[in-house]
């Protein structure tokens, strides 16, 4: 809120420098051109003041930066163990589905490879 206040206290201040400005120098009062070097210090002082919280912005928002950088770090470094905890459970599962028993036959299998597997004979007395 400051710097929109920052902004049009400044714009104010160059819009009443311009007026006095277009005036020709012959034509201003003594008071005139005091006024004029009075806008020319106040927005200078503003510009300044405005300089100062931009920097400031800029700088809080690099630390924030590094902050946010070094937390990503620490949690990277804190969940790596859980992640090998929580997959070697599921990837064993995965491992003992894939690999079928080797006494049942598999879909894969056509009809004449299923009687061998499951009787050892071409023509099967089972089925």
């Amino acid at each position: 809120m400051d710097d929109i206040q920052l902004c049009n206290d400044i714009m104010d201040l160059k819009q009443e420098l311009q007026n006095l400005v277009a005036i020709p120098e012959k034509e201003k009062t003594k008071l005139q051109k005091q006024r004029e070097d009075e806008l020319i210090q106040k927005i200078h002082k503003l510009v300044q003041k405005r300089d100062f919280l931009v920097d400031d912005a800029e700088v809080e928002r690099l630390r924030e930066q590094e902050e946010d950088k070094e937390m990503a770090d620490f949690l990277r470094i804190k969940l790596k163990p859980l992640e090998k905890v929580t997959k070697s459970p599921a990837s064993s599962r995965a491992e003992k589905k894939a690999e079928p028993p080797p006494s049942k036959p598999t879909v894969a299998k056509t009809g004449l490879a299923l009687i061998k597997d499951c009787c050892g004979a071409t023509q099967c007395n089972i089925m």
